[in-house]
C-alpha cells in the first residue's frame, strides 16, 4: 500500500531555511548581547570580582565552554532534530530527562528574554529623556518592543538574521574602535594593564563572583543547534558556528575588558567600576572618544538589548516548536507557516507568555533593572548551567552506549573535562546566587525551587505522555 501523502493545503511541520555559518553566528553572538555585557557585566566583575584581572576570567570560562562544545559538536550529526539541549539529553539520558531539560530550557530562555525586556524598557526611557523627550513607564516601551519582536519572529528566520547582523556589526564596531584607540595610546598614564596576565591577581579577590558573572555572559552560544533545520548544511554548519561563536565572544570580551581596564589604570578602574557601574562604559567612551562616542554607545546599548531579545525569542520559539512535534505541548506549536517556513504558532505562544509576564511585573510595580533584570538574569544563568551539565552527561552516556564515534578526545576526554569545569561553575554560582539576584537568600531558594519544579513537570510529561506522531491537521484547523 502506498504511503499517504501530505495534502497540498496541510500546514507544514518542518522548518525551512538556508542559514550559513555567518548567519547563525550572528544570531547566537547577538543573543550574548556583547555591548550589554561590556556595559553591565564588566563593571560588576571588575568592581566586585577579581578586580583588574577580570578579563582573564573570560578566557577561563571560554576554555571550559570550548571543552563542552567538543562533545556537543561531536554528537550533533547523531541528533537530527531541532531542540538543542532537549534533543541531546533525550538521546543520551532518555525521554523523561529530555523532557525535563526541554521544560527547563523553555523556562531559562523565557527568563533571560524577560530580563532583557525589563532592561530595554528602562534603557529606552533613559535615552528618550536624555534627549528631552517625555518620560513614560518602562513597560510602555517594553510592550512596543514585544510587538516588533512578534512581527519579526513570525516571519522567515532569514529576516531576523539580517536585522541581527546589522545591529551586531554596529555594536561590536564601536567597542572595537574604543579598544583600538586605548591600545594605540598606551592606555592610562600607568600604561596597559598586566593584571590579567598575573595568576596571583587572577585568583585573588572574589574569584567565584567573577566566574559567575563571566559564565553568564556566554548565555546563548549553545543555541546554534536549535537552528539545525534551518541551516544550509547542518552537519558542517552547526559545529563551525558553535566554535566560531565561542571564539568570537571569548576574544571580544577578554580584549575589550582588558582595554577598558587599561583606559583607567588598575586601581582607578576598580574604584570607578565599584562606584559607578551603570555609567562605567559610557564614561570610558566619553573620555576616549568624546561626547559623540558616549552618545553612540548609549544608543547602541538599546539596539544591543533589542538584538538579544530577538535572538532569544527565536530560540525559545524553536523549543516550543520541537515540543509541539513531540506532543509534549499542543501539536499546533509544531506547525510551520506555509509561506515563511517559520514556527509561527510557537513564536506567537512565546510572545503571549512574554507579554503576560511583563504585565504581571508592571502591575506588581517591580523595578525593571534591580528586580526584573536581576532576578530573571540570575534565573537564566542557573538554568543554563544545569542544562549544560545535563548535556555533558548525555554526550558521555550516548557515546559510551552507542559506540558510533571512537574518537577518545571528542567523545570522552573533552566532554568529561567540560563536565568537571561546568560543575565547578555551577557550585560557584549556587554559592553566590543571592549576590547574583540582588542579595536575597529567600528569593534565591524560591527561584531554585521553581526551576526544580519546572524540570520535574517536564519529567512527568515525558513519563506519562507518549511521543507518537504529530496528528494530521486539516486546512481549516490550521487557520
Amino acid at each position: 500500500m502506498a504511503a499517504p501523502t501530505e495534502s497540498a493545503h496541510a500546514p507544514a511541520t518542518r522548518l525551512s531555511g538556508t542559514l550559513g555559518v555567518g548567519a547563525i553566528v550572528f544570531m547566537v553572538v547577538a543573543a550574548a548581547a556583547p555591548l550589554t555585557v561590556i556595559a553591565g557585566t564588566i563593571p560588576l566583575g571588575v568592581g566586585a570580582g577579581n578586580g583588574a584581572a577580570f578579563p582573564a576570567t573570560f578566557v577561563l570560562c571560554a576554555v571550559v565552554l570550548l571543552l563542552f562544545a567538543v562533545g556537543f559538536c561531536a554528537m550533533s550529526p547523531h541528533v537530527p532534530d531541532a531542540g538543542a539541549f532537549f534533543t541531546y539529553v533525550r538521546h543520551g539520558l532518555g525521554r523523561p530527562l529530555g523532557m525535563g531539560a526541554a521544560f527547563l530550557a523553555l523556562a531559562t530562555y523565557t527568563a533571560v528574554q524577560l530580563a532583557v525586556y525589563g532592561y530595554i524598557g528602562a534603557a529606552i526611557d533613559e535615552l528618550v529623556t536624555s534627549y528631552g523627550g517625555p518620560s513614560v513607564p518602562w513597560w510602555v516601551w517594553t510592550i512596543a518592543v514585544i510587538a516588533v519582536v512578534a512581527v519579526l519572529g513570525y516571519r522567515h528566520i532569514e529576516l531576523s538574521s539580517r536585522v541581527l547582523g546589522v545591529l551586531l556589526i554596529a555594536e561590536i564596531a564601536i567597542v572595537v574602535v574604543l579598544d583600538v584607540v586605548v591600545v594605540l595610546a598606551g592606555g592610562s598614564p600607568e600604561g596597559l594593564s598586566t593584571a590579567a596576565f598575573d595568576p596571583g591577581q587572577i585568583f585573588s579577590g572574589a574569584v567565584g563572583i567573577a566566574i559567575m558573572f563571566a559564565i553568564a555572559s556566554f548565555i546563548g552560544f549553545e543555541a546554534t543547534a536549535v537552528f539545525r533545520d534551518e541551516a544550509r548544511d547542518p552537519q558542517r554548519t552547526i559545529p563551525r558556528a558553535t566554535y566560531l561563536a565561542l571564539v568570537i565572544i571569548g576574544v571580544f570580551y577578554a580584549v575589550s575588558s582588558w582595554a577598558i581596564v587599561s583606559a583607567w589604570g588598575d586601581e582607578a578602574a576598580v574604584a570607578e567600576a565599584g562606584a559607578n557601574p551603570g555609567t562605567f562604559l559610557v564614561s570610558t567612551a566619553t573620555n576616549w572618544l568624546g561626547p559623540v562616542g558616549g552618545h553612540i554607545v548609549t544608543i547602541l546599548l538599546v539596539t544591543s538589548l533589542f538584538a538579544a531579545i530577538l535572538a532569544f525569542h527565536n530560540v525559545a520559539a524553536r523549543y516550543w516548536y520541537a515540543l509541539g512535534g513531540h506532543r509534549a505541548v499542543p501539536a499546533a506549536c509544531g506547525r510551520t507557516h506555509q509561506s515563511h517556513g517559520s514556527p509561527h504558532v510557537a513564536s506567537l505562544t512565546q510572545t503571549g507568555i512574554s507579554l503576560l509576564f511583563i504585565v504581571v511585573f508592571a502591575v506588581a510595580g517591580l523595578d525593571p533593572v534591580a528586580q526584573v533584570f536581576a532576578w530573571m538574569a540570575g534565573t537564566a544563568t542557573l538554568g543554563v548551567l544545569v542544562l549544560m551539565v545535563m548535556t555533558c552527561l548525555a554526550v558521555l552516556v550516548f557515546f559510551a552506549r552507542s559506540g558510533v564515534d571512537r574518537r577518545v578526545w571528542n567523545t570522552r576526554i573533552a566532554p568529561l573535562l567540560g563536565l568537571l569545569g561546568l560543575l565547578g561553575c555551577l557550585v560557584l554560582t549556587l554559592g553566590n546566587f543571592p549576590t547574583l539576584i540582588g542579595g536575597s537568600t529567600a528569593l534565591a531558594v524560591g527561584i531554585g525551587a521553581v526551576l526544580v519544579l519546572v524540570t520535574l513537570a517536564g519529567v512527568a510529561v515525558g513519563i506519562t505522555r507518549r511521543e507518537g506522531t504529530p496528528p494530521v491537521v486539516t486546512r481549516e484547523t490550521a487557520l
